[in-house]
């Protein structure tokens, strides 16, 4: 008797992901409570981490008081109030963090670029290992639109996560954009976006993908603190730099 691939049991997952913590970034540019077409499809992708028992959080960022600015708290550079270090506690307290915006002339939304510069705001601050503060957490991203530009935008998004210290999984992104020019949204009736078969397996691909690479980071205590360490360095330690006054 042939047993066709409908009727297997799926396989069980490789690991249990239950003492991980996700922080969820929506960078769409409605406030609260306006609905919010690039909320539609995180949920889909915080189901999957819910379901493997992930502590998900999610941040609106329009709804908060982010200050403009590349400094960890801008009231000590003149702002009145500034959301971003409380904000930046969330972050360090989870092992996984999504990005995700909308596609605005092509590129991504005011929103979006607000978050990553303050990210990037935080990336000298160290760990206790004098590494990079966001070493040994992973990044993904996710993002919609009605028009063109999906692929630029998670590919600055992206870059950006590494470059301040995420570590990024292959297929670390998802994204629905309509066709071309003035068009329905992702959750508009008649889109098509919840019912995409490629959105919704680069979205389950980008999800476990994060999953198992902040299982293995976490089991593995981050990445290994040699080479990397930015305390080392500026106290003369030039590692693979010939070095002769360095004790």
């Amino acid at each position: 008797m042939t047993i066709s691939s409908e009727d297997r049991p799926a396989p069980a997952p490789p690991a249990r992901y239950d003492d991980l913590r996700a922080l969820y970034v929506n960078c769409t540019l409605k406030r609260s409570p306006e609905r919010s077409n690039t909320q539609g499809l995180v949920d889909r992708s915080m189901e999957i981490m819910r379901t493997q028992g992930v502590q998900v959080e999610l941040v609106r960022a329009v709804d908060e008081d982010i200050a403009t600015g590349v400094w960890p708290d801008m009231t000590e550079h003149g702002w009145p109030s500034d959301a971003w270090p409380a904000l930046y506690e969330r972050v360090l307290a989870a092992e996984i963090l999504v990005l995700a915006g909308p596609v605005w002339l092509g590129d991504n939304g005011s929103v979006t670029r607000r978050v990553v510069e303050r990210l990037y705001s935080c990336s000298s601050l160290l760990n206790d290992r004098g590494q990079y503060a966001y070493y040994g957490r992973v990044g993904g991203c996710l993002i919609t639109g009605n028009e063109d530009g999906a692929k630029h935008c998670a590919a600055a998004v992206l870059y950006s996560l590494q470059h301040v210290g995420y570590t990024i999984p292959p297929q670390a992104d998802a994204g629905w954009v309509g066709e071309a020019g003035p068009g329905p949204s992702y959750l508009d009736a008649g889109s098509g976006g919840p019912e995409n078969d490629f959105t919704n397996r680069n979205t389950t691909f980008m999800t476990w993908n994060l999953l198992h690479l902040a299982r293995l980071l976490k089991d593995m205590g981050g990445i290994p603190a040699y080479g990397n360490q930015r305390s080392a360095w500026d106290t003369g330690c030039r590692y693979d730099y010939e070095n002769p006054e360095h004790r």
